[in-house]
């Protein structure tokens, strides 16, 4: 996919898009466009550069900078999230994987969400006088995804029902600093991403127990194998265990897994 070679940021909303697009209508589909080789990294701009997660600064909310690290941060989530949804629809649309067409069609719509997010957060680094590449990243997502290049099962079980779960845990405690602070601007940015993200969580919960019940095996059990092969570490509380469960991730899937027990 073009989309996901793309270096230049415009350049890559304006393709996933158009991939978008191209998909619903029926342009493109399994066979066509998403059956090119798959890049190995996807096309980024030079900026920002990439640390290890040590390295990164912590600030606090209740400044201007901290606030703009912190949308920055996030900026630098949902591009990735941009090329891991790509990406799922390019690596995975093989015969081998027997999926079906509204498979591709969720991760279509995934690209097309973390591209409306990526845009959002650009406007408003832009409006408080900034720009995304200004502070340093890391590349843990990626990393992740290269992790999980292998295997479906362990791409959903990692990406969607780990790292964009984790958003749904944290984000709540965000839109209320937010309103401490009085930045509404930001928070409105936030609600959206919150919401979309409920659904993209939903997403992998729905196709990883297809994948599991297909080989007849116990999804929680799967997941909870395929964590501790392809992830560092305990999962960390708290839990939003109620937009969890809307997603339908339950608290039998990763209770077991957190540093806190079950």
């Amino acid at each position: 996919m073009a989309a996901l070679s793309a270096a230049n940021l415009d350049d890559k909303i304006s393709l996933t898009r158009q991939a978008a697009w191209g998909w619903f209508s029926g342009g493109i589909g399994p066979g066509g466009d998403v059956a090119l080789p798959v890049p190995s990294r996807p096309g980024r701009p030079e900026q920002p550069n990439l640390v290890a997660p040590s390295q990164l600064k912590r600030r606090s909310l209740r400044s201007e900078k901290g606030r703009f690290a912190l949308l920055h941060a996030i900026a630098h989530i949902e591009l990735n999230a941009i090329d891991l949804a790509l990406d799922v629809v390019a690596r995975f649309c093989d015969p081998k994987h027997q999926m079906p067409r509204s498979f591709y069609d969720g991760w279509m719509r995934v690209a097309l969400e973390e591209a409306k997010h990526f845009s959002l957060l650009r406007e408003r680094l832009a409006q408080i006088g900034g720009a995304y590449g200004d502070l340093d990243a890391h590349d843990g997502l990626w990393e992740a995804a290269q992790e999980t290049g292998h295997s479906l099962d362990a791409r959903l079980a990692v990406v969607p029902l780990i790292l964009e779960a984790r958003g749904l845990d944290i984000t709540p405690s965000l839109l209320r600093q937010m309103d401490e602070v009085g930045d509404h601007d930001s928070r409105r940015i936030f609600e959206i991403i919150y919401r979309d993200e409920e659904g993209h969580v939903a997403v992998g919960a729905k196709w990883f127990r297809f994948l599991c019940l297909r080989r007849g095996i116990s999804p929680s059990h799967e997941f909870q194998r395929l964590v501790r092969l392809h992830f560092r570490g305990p999962l960390k509380p708290p839990f939003n265990d109620l937009a969890r469960a809307r997603a339908g991730l339950t608290p039998g899937f990763y209770r077991a897994l957190s540093s806190a027990g079950t």
